[in-house]
């Protein structure tokens, strides 16, 4: 089995929330940016918080973790530091909730 590339784009995320398939989308962002806009269904463990909360990530170790931040350059360090974990199939949504709401729900706000 390969692994899955270190990047997914939003396109193949809208793919997988259609599909059904069990999946974590986790939304790296800090409080106040979840305040603003969120993408319905993700949960919150901001960047700075993941090492201490990696136990309530756990339960997804084995399965596909989606990360989103705002463009995706923190999605893509907390991806590394998962997968340096065993978080082998934790992937960083391209382009964050930015091209999420350009590419895929408009109704997203952008800040």
């Amino acid at each position: 089995m390969t692994a899955e590339p270190v990047e997914i784009s939003v396109q193949e995320v809208q793919a997988l929330r259609s599909a059904g398939v069990p999946w974590l989308l986790l939304d790296c962002r800090e409080p106040d940016e979840h305040a603003i806009t969120r993408i319905e269904g993700a949960v919150l463990i901001p960047m700075r918080e993941i090492p201490e909360r990696l136990g309530e990530l756990e339960p997804h170790r084995d399965g596909r973790i989606v990360v989103h931040c705002h463009h995706g350059v923190r999605s893509l360090r907390v991806t590394r530091f998962l997968r340096e974990r065993g978080f082998a199939a934790a992937q960083s949504m391209a382009g964050g909730i930015e091209a999420w709401s350009l590419e895929v729900d408009p109704a997203t706000p952008r800040y």
